[in-house]
C-alpha cells in the first residue's frame, strides 16, 4: 500500500481525530491513502462512518500495542 500522509492523533480526544483526518485529507488527491494513528477507542465507529459519509474507502484498520491505525483511500 502506497501511504500519501500519515495524521497521529494519539492522545486526542473526540472530535480531534476526525477533524486531523479531515484537514489531512484535504491537501490528498483522489486515490491517494491517508494513514491514521489513534488512541480513542471511538474513532474505530467514528471514522468508519466519516469515510463512507465522505465518499472515501476505508482499506483497513488494526490494533497494535493500544493503538489504532486506519488506512483511508481518497473518494
Amino acid at each position: 500500500m502506497n501511504i500519501t500522509k500519515v495524521v497521529d492523533a494519539k492522545g486526542l480526544a473526540c472530535p480531534m481525530p476526525i477533524v486531523k483526518t479531515k484537514r489531512a485529507m484535504n491537501e490528498l488527491e483522489s486515490g491517494q491513502v491517508l494513514e491514521i494513528h489513534t488512541t480513542d477507542k471511538g474513532a474505530k465507529n467514528d471514522l468508519t462512518a466519516w469515510a463512507k459519509s465522505g465518499g472515501h474507502e476505508l482499506l483497513k484498520h488494526e490494533e497494535e500495542n493500544n493503538v489504532l491505525k486506519f488506512w483511508i483511500k481518497k473518494g
